[in-house]
């Protein structure tokens, strides 16, 4: 039974425990001891703990393979080098525009962006608003001697006073429905997309692409169903609305390591890669001793052949050289050539 745990990786093992142990320090430093944490989202609490250990053990594993740990130290490295300053603007542009708005998308359909759009938007929002909240580290309560104004505290100071049944009462205490439109729009577009598109019918698979839809939209009906009750129907469905929807949002958090949604981590490691090309570019560009064409970065192809030979594989060639400063095309001559030379050793061209 404890033979699995001698299988784990020992530094993401002891990564994961510290992010953990963490999460839990901010949640009792954060909430002021505790006093300002809802004790009816401790099953949240438990969930989002799962999968902060879990996340992280998933991602310190994966930033140990050779080609992401090379990546990860060079984005590091360049950032933080002379060009700082331009570096850090690109970094941040990079992320407004391709994590916040995901024009990543946009080149693979304008209707695909749209989706991907509303479900990330959704999601981050939600994120941004659930995790302190079950954290404890915003709260609201009715300012002193005032019946109708609510004041919101974050780590237990008053930041701001808004007057219920405004504006910004109604958002504030609707954003998280908002989210769930949101994200039922994107799922429902996404779903759409999946079931009319022949490459990914033949392609996709019910865990790692329509289980996740259904997860997101499980939980954003019944965050839905929790308002409706409550403002429709007096409450009499709040018991069944609220452990549904605490279910559907656990099995959500416990899913993240193990599924397709661990790709939202990893997501913002893509623009160490867009610091990669850029920097790769301005030092050089290698070119192909076949075909005389510059085809990659001359950093990226001394880089590949370190990782390559960390993986256990060995491009060097006996002249000197190695297969790797060939472009694609080279490869493909120089594997021509060698089909020649085999054949004109057998004395048969069409055997």
């Amino acid at each position: 039974m404890f033979k699995i745990f001698a299988t784990l990786n020992r530094k993401a093992l002891l990564n994961a425990t510290i992010a953990m142990i963490l999460v839990i320090v901010l949640v009792y430093v954060g909430s002021r001891d505790l006093q300002n944490f809802d004790a009816a989202l401790i099953a949240y609490l438990f969930g989002t703990i799962f999968a902060v250990f879990g996340i992280a053990y998933r991602y310190s594993v994966w930033l140990q393979r050779p080609p992401t740990r090379l990546y990860w130290r060079r984005t590091w490295q360049f950032v933080f080098s002379k060009r700082f300053i331009p570096y850090t603007g690109f970094v941040i542009s990079q992320f407004v525009k391709n994590i916040l708005f995901q024009r990543f998308i946009y080149p693979r359909g304008r209707t695909r962006w749209v989706g991907h759009f509303l479900l990330a938007t959704g999601c981050m929002l939600a994120f941004l608003v659930t995790i302190p909240l079950t954290f404890g580290w915003i709260h609201f309560t009715l300012k002193p001697y005032t019946l109708d104004i609510y004041e919101a505290h974050v780590f237990g100071f008053a930041v701001s006073e808004f007057t219920l049944g405004g504006f910004v009462a109604f958002n504030a205490f609707h954003i998280l429905n908002w989210c769930s439109l949101f994200v039922i729009i994107g799922a429902i577009m996404m779903m759409r997309r999946r079931l009319t598109n022949g490459g990914l019918i033949a392609t996709q698979s019910f865990q790692d692409d329509w289980l996740p839809l259904i997860l997101l939209l499980a939980i954003s009906v019944t965050g839905l169903g929790l308002t409706f009750d409550y403002s429709f129907m007096q409450g009499k469905t709040f018991e069944f609305m609220s452990v549904t929807h605490a279910i559907t949002v656990i099995l959500f958090l416990v899913w993240i390591p193990f599924g397709k949604f661990f790709h939202i981590f990893q997501r913002p490691a893509q623009l160490g890669t867009n610091v990669y090309r850029r920097e790769g570019a301005k030092q050089g560009m290698a070119v192909c001793p076949h075909t005389g064409e510059e085809f990659a970065s001359q950093l990226h192809i001394n880089d590949l052949k370190k990782v390559t030979k960390a993986l256990d594989f060995n491009f060097d060639l006996e002249a000197g050289g190695s297969h790797l400063d060939y472009s694609p095309e080279g490869k493909r001559a120089a594997l021509a050539k060698a089909h020649l030379a085999a054949r004109q050793q057998q004395g048969n061209f069409f055997g």
